[in-house]
């Protein structure tokens, strides 16, 4: 597991590894220095021309000195002052009093001239506001400027705990950050704005972070592998459990298979898919494997029966917003007793009937939304949902005790006593009609299984995101449809 923090737990993490492991903070920024230095090297840009820019925090120290550190070096550098020099931190005009002392000059107007390597040292993680004026005018014309462009720790204007923009950012090539990827660094659109991402290990304890759930995680390959349920040898189809999917209203027989066959695909033995009646035989032909159950109506006790069969339940995709899948839903909410992920048309009809949450209380639900939906559900626009994302999407776990899958670019897992998790895998191929639905059916395939929802809902969303992968490697980004998806997920390997 990696942490992924934001700039306060970084500042945190910076306090504690000063204050109570006694390395002092010029030793850490001098550590910084170095690697900034030996990454740069290491990728063999050209170091003829040199301009680092550099605030006045201790992101600017770091600059000051990068710059000694070539300038000791034999190269030709230019430092520009970005920053007032009256506000400089103590370790800034530290380091920028060691730069001058080696006979390196400071300009304070960005310097004409045609420079091979930009480092931008202007803010570092902790910037929260908006970049204006003269700074504004700086990142524009570093972002113009010829040259491999180097941001330090964070490109200047990306925010570390959403990866939005604030304003205008620095476009780097490369992103050389400290200890841990920064949330922001992983999010789009910071994601782009950083280029090539190193992590460096300077020194900085991250045991702060440990005791901190706010602090949201990635995971690796093993972790994924350790999740996955048991295959036994002795079984049989009921080892691996039953799924209800209640999906497809008249002509969405096409939800319900991509649910269905996903939870297939990820090991479910017995699938029964409860739906409008004009889809059975439809969905018998695209899917002989599934038990086909139907209504034309609402009936209550049937429905309950249905739900006492199941291990676990799927509901929401394609089901309509009309009187019957509403009952239908209601009905579900009231009376299941098994794990159960409520996805598409189900999220819908619950952002309009909010006294629905109260029957989450027993936190067997998982909810998928993606950001309009989940702007439904929260009351909140789209962009407020972006700024916040990691806030907004713990607040709605705990309040409602239910797992969430907030579905973007960038998925993330959140879940009542859990660590937000943020889903590595997936790529543009997944941009999709009928994508969402197989990776409902994946995770409720998974917890069919006995996985609890926390777990069968991290593992799910990765193996959804590895199966655009491959599909996207044996066709290519625009071609992959949903259903290629299904063929995928049977050539995912794990470590």
């Amino acid at each position: 597991m990696k942490y992924l923090p934001d700039g306060q737990s970084m500042k945190a993490a910076d306090k504690d590894t000063i204050e109570n492991l006694n390395i002092p903070s010029l030793d850490l920024m001098e550590r910084a220095a170095e690697r900034v230095v030996r990454v740069i090297r290491d990728e063999r840009i050209d170091l003829s021309e040199i301009l680092v820019i550099c605030g006045s925090g201790n992101n600017g120290g770091d600059g000051f000195a990068i710059a000694r550190m070539f300038k000791d070096a034999g190269c030709h550098v230019t430092v520009f002052m970005a920053g007032n020099p009256a506000h400089c931190s103590s370790e800034c005009q530290y380091q920028k009093m060691l730069y001058e002392s080696k006979g390196g000059t400071v300009v304070y107007e960005y310097p004409d001239g045609t420079y091979s390597v930009i480092v931008d040292a202007i803010f570092g993680v902790g910037l929260s506001r908006e970049v204006e004026g003269t700074y504004r005018d700086v990142i524009e014309r570093m972002n113009t400027s010829v040259g491999t462009k180097v941001a330090v720790d964070i490109p200047s204007g990306i925010d570390s705990g959403n990866g939005c923009v604030l304003g205008v950012a620095f476009k780097a090539d490369i992103t050389v950050t400290f200890q841990a990827q920064k949330l922001g660094l992983f999010l789009y659109p910071g994601k782009e704005y950083a280029g090539r991402v190193f992590i460096e290990d300077i020194g900085i304890s991250l045991r702060t972070m440990d005791e901190n759930e706010n602090v949201a995680c990635a995971l690796d390959d093993r972790e994924y592998a350790a999740l996955l349920p048991k295959r036994p040898a002795d079984s049989n189809k009921g080892s691996f459990g039953k799924l209800l999917v209640i999906a497809g209203s008249e002509g969405m027989s096409g939800a319900a298979f991509l649910n269905a066959a996903a939870a297939y695909r990820v090991g479910a033995g017995l699938v029964k898919i409860y739906t409008e009646e004009s889809n059975r035989i439809i969905l018998q032909t695209l899917l002989p494997e599934a038990i086909i159950d139907t209504y034309i109506d609402f009936e209550k006790e049937k429905v309950k029966a249905l739900l006492e069969w199941a291990d676990a339940v799927c509901i929401g995709s394609g089901i309509g917003m009309h009187t019957t899948s509403k009952k239908i839903l209601k009905t579900v909410l009231k009376n299941v007793k098994v794990p159960c992920l409520v996805d598409a048309d189900g999220l819908n009809l619950i952002a309009k009937h909010l006294e629905y949450t109260e029957c989450f209380s027993e936190g067997i639900f998982v909810l998928t939304p993606h950001m309009k939906e989940m702007s439904r559900l929260s009351g909140l626009e789209i962009a407020e949902i972006k700024r916040n994302r990691n806030h907004v999407l713990s607040s709605l776990s705990q309040e409602w005790n239910v797992t969430c899958v907030l579905k973007d670019s960038r998925t993330m897992i959140a879940s009542q006593g859990e660590r937000t998790v943020v889903n590595t895998s997936g790529c543009q191929a997944l941009a999709k009609g009928g994508s969402g639905d197989v990776l409902s059916g994946v995770i409720a395939g998974l917890m069919a299984q006995g996985l609890s929802v926390y777990d069968a809902t991290v593992l799910g969303v990765y193996l959804h995101g590895r199966s655009g992968e491959i599909a996207a490697k044996e066709q290519n980004m625009y071609s992959v449809l949903a259903r290629d998806l299904l063929n995928a997920l049977a050539k995912i390997k794990l470590a």
